[in-house]
């Protein structure tokens, strides 16, 4: 969500008149950040640090912060980098041209914190970052009152876009050579709550397979509470709807869970994924999961593990519970130390580490279609190999060696043969059996970005919208 929200913010800098500078040569430098974690906080202010000799060189520089941290310190950020020139929160992404020009014109550190949603983020344009995949926002905010998390306090309650809003963009990304789109939520199968329509996210799902041209749907994260038998029906019966779930398990206590305020437990969670698993035999499952609640024991956590045995995730992000001030969590007794809290996370990692590499090693021999990916192999240029997203998500290092049209890019597509297994990659070193060229291997070529004008709000409908006159650029208005 960070990340597209970023793309808003380069789309409407582009649309002022902003370029994207080069290393070192910025006019502005906009963080937008997150709270999610202590971490964040401790890297914002160690980094705004490390840019006040720059601000000190270039006074006309101007430094913007934004997003969920901004929401939550506000005038801090300020008082504790005084070099900061605007702050803005997580309702009022739009206002950011206006306030660096006020801080200019005014000369003094503009404030601007909102405690309800401004304008709905799609309706911003957006500087896309990838050329073959692009995010789209279902919905933001959340109802959810888990008592670990603060993004409801920062994001604000649930508020949906219509359908017809939403496919309205995906048309527009494909118009410009997206083949996958990603669906964004805070809690992205509880769309239509808004609006009444408690089957609104499998419908949703089923008219992206309307779309020609979109080769690959995926969507995150859903809320186990809210994930319906429909929502299953409807990706396997979609075609383009990945084979792939990210679902948040965060414990495996039900006393813990209860103590989170997540609404199921650990039975209803292992019943969704056997039906998954049901409807979809070959889907990837991932997770969250959080250790160290307070109050979490041994027996607690050994509850997480045995979830994690019987669940079979492909891989799980792992976290240590990371205390957040003003959320409920953070006031229970029992915090447990770190020292313990570090010994259970090394033991989960270890399992995951395990479980991944069997169910990978399941796949060696398998054909597999890969979506070729730019920058996710960080070892590419050593070994001479490429790398790409099978449609289940997994990653896979191939050798671009046998039946090749010409040359390989970000974006094309090809199909080739899982011959080894690592926990957390698949490797192909068969030659490739075969190689399409894309319109969005094209675009990367050529340095192009999609570029997305804001989608107006409009009627709820279902079904692929009707051809927009100015598709080729790209514009969904």
């Amino acid at each position: 969500m960070n990340v597209h929200d970023s793309e808003r913010l380069a789309g409407m800098l582009e649309d002022a008149g902003y370029e994207r500078a080069g290393s070192g040569d910025a006019d502005v430098v906009v963080f937008n950040t997150c709270a999610v974690r202590e971490n964040a906080d401790n890297r914002l202010y160690g980094t705004l640090g490390h840019m006040r000799p720059a601000k000190d060189r270039n006074p006309n520089m101007q430094i913007a912060v934004g997003g969920c941290l901004a929401q939550k310190d506000r005038d801090t950020i300020v008082k504790r980098a005084p070099w900061v020139d605007v702050v803005f929160g997580t309702h009022n992404l739009g206002s950011l041209p206006t306030l660096l020009e006020r801080a200019r014109h005014n000369e003094e550190a503009e404030v601007e914190i909102l405690e309800a949603l401004d304008v709905f983020p799609s309706t911003l344009p957006a500087r896309r970052e990838s050329a073959y995949s692009g995010w789209v926002s279902v919905s933001v905010g959340c109802n959810n009152t888990c008592t670990f998390c603060i993004v409801p306090a920062l994001r604000g309650k649930e508020k949906d876009r219509r359908p017809g809003e939403i496919l309205a963009e995906v048309q527009a990304l494909v118009s410009e050579g997206v083949l996958e789109v990603t669906l964004l939520g805070q809690n992205v199968n509880a769309y239509g709550v808004e609006f009444g329509d408690r089957f609104a996210f499998g419908k949703l799902l089923r008219s992206c397979g309307q779309i020609e041209g979109l080769e690959r749907v995926r969507f995150t994260s859903p809320h186990p509470r809210d994930f319906t038998d429909d929502v299953i029906e409807a990706m396997a019966a979609t075609p383009n709807v990945c084979p792939q779930l990210h679902m948040p398990l965060q414990s495996g206590s039900d006393r813990i869970l209860k103590a989170m305020r997540r609404s199921y437990r650990s039975e209803r969670y292992l019943n969704i994924l056997r039906n998954v698993r049901e409807a979809m035999p070959d889907a990837a499952i991932t997770t969250d999961i959080i250790v160290g609640f307070p109050g979490e024991t041994e027996e607690d956590f050994e509850a997480t593990m045995e979830v994690v045995r019987q669940a079979r995730f492909s891989s799980a992000f792992t976290f240590q519970y990371s205390k957040r001030p003003g959320t409920p969590a953070a006031e229970l007794p029992d915090q447990l130390p770190k020292e313990v809290v570090q010994q259970r996370y090394d033991r989960l990692i270890e399992l995951q580490n395990e479980i991944s590499w069997a169910e990978n090693k399941n796949l060696v021999g398998r054909p597999v279609e890969l979506l070729v990916a730019e920058g996710e192999g960080r070892k590419d240029a050593e070994t001479h190999r490429l790398s790409g997203r099978a449609r289940d998500g997994r990653l896979v290092h191939f050798t671009p060696t046998g039946a090749i049209d010409r040359e390989i890019r970000p974006g094309d597509v090809v199909h080739t043969t899982i011959t080894r297994a690592a926990p957390h990659h698949l490797v192909a070193d068969t030659d490739i059996s075969s190689h399409r060229r894309t319109r969005a291997g094209d675009h990367w070529e050529e340095g192009v970005r999609p570029k997305t004008s804001g989608v107006t709000l409009g009627l709820p409908s279902f079904g692929a919208p009707a051809p927009q006159p100015n598709a080729e650029q790209g514009c969904a208005c």
